[in-house]
């Protein structure tokens, strides 16, 4: 009886278990450190030797966390056998770690474990594990739908427009869909897609790709559901609230995007002036696209003005809808401050959005992601001033980008010391799990307050 009562309470010994943030967050750095291996071996390399560790990591973190920017140039730098390792990486950051995981495990075990899908849910950010098996098939379904598509258009248009081998066309052309659809801007060229400026059948394509996959997967699941269904059956009014803001704020911040850049830029020598004005809407509206967390570029960015470049910080700072391959403060949280800050004007009381009433923890999550964000590219900017000297213009560019894993920049990313890059690569990783994920995943524990003070309320403004 003694030893059966001792089993008994060994059975029942608490068992640490990690919370789903830590998770998220342990899946990000381990892939990211399994990239940095392989990317510090000879044969990734061009040359004798193999990249450096903060070449290799550097590069590792800005492919898993779609980023973008590099310290070394990727279409000359890196061997062939090195460009397939970033795509791969590209490909399981823009799936999200523990979508991929559950991908893996679904294709293996045929079924998802409760904890599996725990952690799939605080990626993807589901409303209900019941629904996670499905928009993980139908993040796997759709994402590889649009590369494909993406991929044979730009294929064609480098085989049959440029000349280039079939074989090297392909690679081009899945190269470069995989990045855009998931936001990576990761280039095969030295100049990144300065060539084909006014190139629509290249920049097109890329733009319709990084606009999808800047939608964020719920959004493109509910398209897609929608779109099943028999022609003009069904009604906007059926959308959810996070569908609406997604993309009315994705219409209005592209055409807002376009307009403002194109005009400041119009007559810049060193950017659209020498275009035509076909040329200069193209160019316009690709950039503001890639503004959206994508990182390539058509113009040279550091030749932009100054009041480019602050847009662009604004634009970036947003970037594009939630759950997705898209970074920044997402679409969502600006939208929700936005009529916080509308209700206020009016002198309402309840924030309300498309006919439905905000909660106000929803006001507290975005506040919170927004104030984080702003402090963290604040800190992060100041450190790089005291480290170089560097304009504050080029180097909140550097840091906003890399927060919002955009990955353009004005040129300094591979100038910058060792401890700046190393800050880079902080703000890319906490910048693609999100600031409330971070944070979550650091902290010991979850803390519940068991009472309340009383309330008084402090002269605002």
């Amino acid at each position: 009886m003694h030893s059966r009562a001792v089993g008994e309470r060994g059975n029942t010994t608490k068992r640490y278990r990690l919370h789903p943030a830590q998770v998220v967050v342990s899946g990000f750095a381990l892939t990211i450190l399994g990239g940095t291996a392989l990317l510090t071996l000879p044969n990734s390399r061009v040359g004798p030797g193999g990249a450096s560790f903060l070449e290799a990591l550097f590069t590792a973190t800005s492919a898993v966390c779609v980023t973008g920017l590099t310290v070394v140039d990727t279409a000359v730098y890196w061997t062939p056998f090195g460009q397939i390792v970033i795509l791969l990486l590209i490909q399981i950051g823009g799936f999200g770690i523990m979508s991929f995981a559950s991908v893996v495990g679904l294709a293996i075990a045929r079924k998802l474990s409760l904890r599996s899908r725990i952690t799939a849910a605080a990626e993807t950010k589901s409303v209900g594990l019941e629904d996670v098996k499905g928009l993980v098939f139908g993040v796997v379904r759709i994402s590889l739908a649009i590369e494909l598509t993406v991929a044979v258009l730009l294929a064609l248009r480098f085989m049959l427009g440029y000349g280039e081998p079939v074989g090297r066309a392909i690679w081009l052309g899945v190269f470069h869909s995989v990045s855009s659809f998931n936001n990576a801007g990761f280039a095969l060229f030295s100049d990144s897609l300065m060539g084909y400026a006014t190139d629509a059948w290249i920049s097109l394509p890329i733009c319709a790709a990084v606009i999808l996959g800047g939608l964020g997967f719920p959004v493109i699941v509910q398209l897609r559901r929608q779109l099943r269904k028999r022609p003009f059956s069904w009604s906007i009014r059926t959308w959810t609230m996070n569908t609406r803001i997604v993309l009315a704020g994705t219409f209005v911040l592209l055409i807002l995007g376009t307009a403002y850049i194109t005009a400041v830029e119009w007559s810049n020598p060193n950017t659209l002036g020498p275009l035509d004005w076909s040329g200069k809407l193209l160019a316009g509206f690709f950039q503001s696209v890639q503004t959206r967390t994508a990182g390539f570029n058509s113009v040279d960015i550091g030749q932009l003005d100054s009041a480019s470049l602050l847009g662009m910080d604004v634009l970036m700072l947003i970037g594009g809808g939630p759950a997705g391959t898209a970074g920044g403060i997402k679409i969502t949280t600006f939208a929700v401050l936005f009529f916080i800050l509308w209700t206020e004007v009016r002198g309402q009381v309840a924030v309300n959005v498309f006919g439905k009433r905000l909660s106000r923890a929803v006001h507290r999550e975005a506040i919170t992601i927004a104030l984080l964000a702003v402090g963290v590219i604040i800190a992060a900017t100041a450190a790089l001033m005291l480290m170089t000297d560097i304009s504050m213009d080029a180097l909140l560019f550097e840091t906003i980008s890399a927060f919002a894993t955009v990955g353009l920049s004005t040129g300094i990313t591979a100038g910058l010391p060792w401890e700046g890059q190393i800050i880079l690569i902080l703000l890319m990783f906490i910048g693609r799990l999100g600031p409330i994920t971070f944070a979550s995943a650091i902290a010991l524990r979850e803390r519940r307050s068991t009472y309340e003070y009383p309330k008084e309320r402090p002269i605002i403004g």
